[in-house]
């Protein structure tokens, strides 16, 4: 044992003794954020590695006084300098293009050659609020082309429900068409077992405006076989800090992954970070098969402490790596309040910290619980940057819907950065206008935005609805071509389909009952959001046309015509006769 100690001593000594020299730095990227996690190889020190501290510095014992380094990080173009260790390094690693477009602001859709300057003025066309502005017409002849993200993000009408049901006026930015779309569209059957997207269209009436019609297209995903499905590398990010303490958000969240366990096979890993006080790994990756472990692990969640959560995020997506499975559904799934008021706040800083974990094939999924504290921006902002999907869970029914239910829908990708463009016939179609999928102010604005794909998960129909124009002389058989571009997370390729719209117009009393509900919920969000293109349409109406689109014994239907009836009731109070005094 002594002898290995004077060993261990000298060879401490010898390279100590060595190192004559100290070459110290800092690494940023092109826009001067700091890089943490940057390899760095040194010609002299051969395949040992070296790596940047949080704020993208580092110091590394040289026996010279220069030598060639080379630095690499995925999302950045390697670098080779020659450094000296007389000049503290100021190092730049350029961005791909893949990871600069990550960081733009996203645009919700995009009128195809629309001059930047007027951007602002077509945008002007709609209702404008303190977040979104209302798309507006747009005159064929000059922009016959136009593009959107499809997601299948669905968290909008269950807040709005919460709201409602606490009989509450419901904040219009909050009302997001596309979201309550996609909320009812598991209703649509999908029989698409191929690898491939299929779409059906038809052109119908507007309710709200008999001058014009509507233009409907189903965009059917392909349904993974479930016996086929690929195994799940799930991360479970659960906020137990002292804001969730609430029976309608620890408590929630606890029953809802309980209700997702139970659906876990052997093939599948769970990992469970927890972050209130501080950040803690509460169970390190464990087979699906150990229920009881995950469900007593979830039962003995409590709620106190802060929100530390910039480091809950790097530690899971940490797990999420050491886990990865290739090929398969790896997958972090945030739930919280959206309180976080420690570390990154902002939500640029949030960006900023989930683009840089989205380069290793790791999907974000978030889940907003509760209200008052609840911070619908940032769940948002999160799940689109880390190319995964939202939810918002207001009650047990709805977990069992997102996480049971819809489970393959939810947390199984099979396309990527998917974009839906569409192009109109100038013989047809005179003006257009794209119903949902409203861009934030700060995004118009912004010259350097981009139109970034969603994620789309297997099965899902998405909706696109649009309310046209037509020509006055007669219409030519083709409305529009569609074309839907997306990356394949079946067969790991990129994909482009096109599609012919035909005028198969169809009167809207006889379109199916899925249809139409959608076109109510149209109606119901531009009511909600003030819209001036349904300010003439009233509640008797969405009640009218509701009522021919609903299947008594569903729940869900029901519960729509339900928060229609309490919507006019918030927002048209029933006049008291006053009483008259003699």
């Amino acid at each position: 044992m002594y002898r290995l100690l004077i060993i261990l001593i000298s060879f401490f000594y010898t390279t100590n003794t060595g190192a004559q020299y100290y070459l110290r730095g800092e690494i940023k990227d092109n826009r001067g954020k700091k890089l943490e996690g940057v390899n760095i190889h040194l010609k002299s020190k051969g395949t040992v590695p070296f790596f940047s501290g949080k704020d993208g510095d580092f110091g590394i014992p040289l026996n010279k006084s220069e030598d060639s380094i080379f630095l690499s990080l995925p999302g950045y173009e390697p670098a080779r300098i020659l450094a000296y260790t007389s000049l503290f390094q100021q190092i730049v690693l350029e961005m791909l293009p893949s990871t600069a477009r990550l960081y733009q602001k996203n645009l919700s859709s995009v009128i195809t050659d629309l001059k930047p300057a007027e951007t602002i003025q077509y945008a002007g066309m709609g209702e404008s609020y303190s977040g979104l502005i209302e798309n507006g017409f747009i005159k064929t002849n000059q922009y016959p082309q136009t593009g959107f993200s499809l997601n299948i993000d669905k968290a909008a009408f269950s807040n709005i429900r919460r709201f409602l049901i606490n009989e509450m006026f419901v904040p219009v930015d909050a009302v997001r068409t596309e979201e309550m779309l996609n909320y009812f569209s598991f209703e649509h059957p999908n029989k698409n077992t191929s690898q491939l997207f299929s779409m059906e269209s038809f052109v119908t009436d507007c309710p709200w405006n008999t001058n014009n019609k509507l233009l409907l297209a189903k965009v059917f995903a392909p349904k993974l076989n479930l016996e086929k499905i690929p195994p799940s590398n799930l991360v479970f990010l659960i906020d137990v800090s002292g804001s969730m303490d609430h029976p309608n958000r620890l408590p929630l969240l606890q029953s809802a992954f309980k209700l997702l366990t139970a659906n876990l096979r052997n093939i599948d890993t769970i990992s469970i970070v927890t972050y209130g006080g501080n950040v803690s790994i509460a169970l390190y990756p464990t087979s699906g098969t150990e229920k009881k472990i995950i469900n007593d692990v979830i039962d003995s969640l409590s709620a106190n402490g802060d929100t530390p959560g910039e480091n809950a995020i790097k530690v899971a997506y940490n797990l999420a790596k050491g886990s990865f499975i290739k090929g398969g559904n790896n997958r972090v799934i945030l739930a919280t309040d959206g309180d976080f008021n420690v570390g990154q706040r902002t939500e640029k800083e949030l960006e900023d910290l989930i683009v840089s974990y989205k380069e290793y094939g790791i999907s974000l999924t978030c889940l907003g619980v509760g209200m008052g504290n609840y911070k619908d921006s940032k769940l948002e902002t999160l799940s689109k940057k880390g190319n995964g999907n939202f939810a918002y869970i207001d009650q047990i029914a709805e977990a069992e819907k997102v996480l049971v239910k819809e489970f393959t829908s939810t947390l199984f990708s099979v396309a990527k950065n998917t974009i839906l463009q569409i192009a109109f016939n100038k013989e047809a179609v005179t003006a257009y206008r794209l119903i949902g999928f409203d861009n934030k102010k700060d995004a118009i604005s912004d010259s350097s935005a981009t139109l970034i794909g969603g994620e789309i998960g297997s099965g899902h129909v998405s909706l696109a609805l649009f309310e046209i124009e037509l020509t006055a002389n007669e219409i030519p058989n083709k409305i529009a071509e569609i074309k839907i571009a997306y990356e394949s997370a079946i067969n790991q390729t990129t994909q482009m389909q096109l599609f012919q719209l035909k005028k198969n117009y169809i009167p809207i009393d006889l379109v199916d009952s899925a249809s139409r509900r959608a076109i109510t919920i149209a109606a119901f969000a531009g009511i909600l959001r003030k819209s001036k293109y349904t300010r003439d349409f009233t509640y008797s109406e969405i009640m009218s046309l509701a009522a021919t689109a609903y299947n008594p014994l569903n729940t869900v239907q029901n519960e729509l015509l339900y928060l229609i009836q309490k919507a006019e009731k918030i927002y048209n109070p029933s006049k008291r006769k006053k009483t008259r005094i003699n």
